[in-house]
C-alpha cells in the first residue's frame, strides 16, 4: 500500500529472454496504461516454446503474490494461429495467457471455480495488432487493465466454458518406488523433478503427498533410507541442504517448493550427469543395498 492506495501489481513470465527488446516493449505498454503499475519479472528465461516449464514456474511462484495481482504469462508457439488469447480470474488472481495449457497447473492448484474470457474486445488491445507479438499487443494491455480495474475482465470478451489443459508430468508409484521425471533445470544446474509434494516432519522423516496425481497414496519414510536414481547415478539418502555433500558431490534434497531435486554442492549437477528434461527419476523409499 502506498499513500493509502493499494499497489497495483502485474507479473511477467515469458520465454523472450533479455537480449532483445520484447520484454521492455511489453512493460512500456503496461506502464502507458497504468503508470503506477508495479511490474515483477518472474522469469524471461523459460526454454523457448516450453509451455510446461512455464506452467511449473507459474505454479511455484503465484502464491507469493498478493491477491489482485495480474499475471501475464506468454510462452506462445501458436502465436498468430487459431489458438485464443484468454484472461482468467480465479481465487482473487488474474491470469492472461494463450489458451495452450499454460494455466493448467496453477488453476488445478487453486482448486476453485474460475471465470475465463476470450480476449476479443479491441478496446483492451493496442490499436495495431501484429501477427507475431501478441505479448505486446494483446496480453500486456489486458494484464495492465486487469491490474488497474478488475471489473474490466467482464468486458474483454465472451465467457469461455472451458480452456485448454495439459497433462501432468510423469509420476507413478510401484512397490516402494516413486517414479517421475526431470521437469526443469535451474540456473545453477539443479535438476528439479515431478516427484513431490514433500514436507519434513522430523529430523529424518519425510511426508509425501502427490502434487500431480490424486490417486497416489500419501507416504511417510525415513530420508536416510531412500535411494535416488537418475541416469547412472545413485544417491543414497535425502539431504536438507547442499553443504551436506562434499564440493562437487552429488546429493538429493527437497527444493523450496517441495519437489525432489538432484543437485551438486557448488557444481552443475545437470552438466555432470548430462541430464535432459524428461529423464526418468526413481526414488526408492527403502533401499536394501
Amino acid at each position: 500500500m502506498r499513500d493509502g492506495k493499494m499497489t497495483k501489481i502485474a507479473a511477467l513470465l515469458t520465454d523472450f529472454g533479455t537480449v532483445d527488446s520484447y520484454v521492455g516493449a511489453m512493460k512500456a505498454v503496461m506502464l502507458g496504461i497504468e503508470p503506477g503499475l508495479q511490474i515483477v519479472d518472474i522469469s524471461h528465461a523459460i526454454q523457448p516454446q516450453n509451455i510446461r516449464q512455464a506452467a511449473i514456474a507459474l505454479l511455484t511462484s503465484y502464491r507469493y503474490f498478493p491477491k489482485g495481482a495480474a499475471f501475464c504469462a506468454v510462452v506462445d508457439p501458436g502465436v498468430g494461429s487459431a489458438r485464443q488469447p484468454i484472461a482468467v480470474r480465479c481465487a482473487g488472481y488474474f491470469f492472461v495467457a494463450p489458451d495452450n495449457g499454460l494455466l493448467s497447473y496453477v488453476l488445478q492448484d487453486l482448486a476453485g471455480s474460475y471465470h475465463a474470457v476470450a480476449l476479443e474486445n479491441e478496446q483492451y488491445q493496442l490499436s495495431a495488432v501484429s501477427h507475431t507479438f501478441h505479448g505486446r499487443d494483446i496480453f500486456a494491455p489486458a494484464a495492465a487493465h486487469l491490474a488497474r480495474d478488475p471489473v474490466s475482465l467482464l468486458h474483454m470478451g465472451p465467457k469461455l466454458d472451458k480452456i485448454a489443459t495439459m497433462p501432468p508430468p510423469r509420476l507413478s508409484y510401484a512397490g516402494s518406488d516413486l517414479i517421475g521425471e526431470a521437469t526443469r533445470v535451474d540456473h545453477f544446474g539443479n535438476i528439479i523433478t515431478s516427484i513431490g509434494d514433500f514436507r519434513w516432519t522430523g529430523a529424518d522423516a519425510l511426508r509425501f503427498a502427490a502434487r500431480w496425481h490424486d490417486d497416489l497414496p500419501a507416504l511417510r519414510f525415513a530420508a536416510s533410507s531412500a535411494l535416488v536414481e537418475i541416469r547412472s547415478q545413485r544417491i543414497r539418502g535425502i539431504s536438507r541442504a547442499y553443504h551436506e555433500a562434499p564440493r562437487a558431490g552429488m546429493l538429493a534434497l527437497i527444493d523450496s517448493s517441495g519437489f525432489l531435486e538432484i543437485g551438486a554442492n557448488q557444481a552443475n549437477a545437470a552438466a555432470l550427469l548430462k541430464a535432459e528434461l524428461g529423464d526418468q527419476v526413481r526414488l526408492r523409499l527403502s533401499a536394501e543395498d
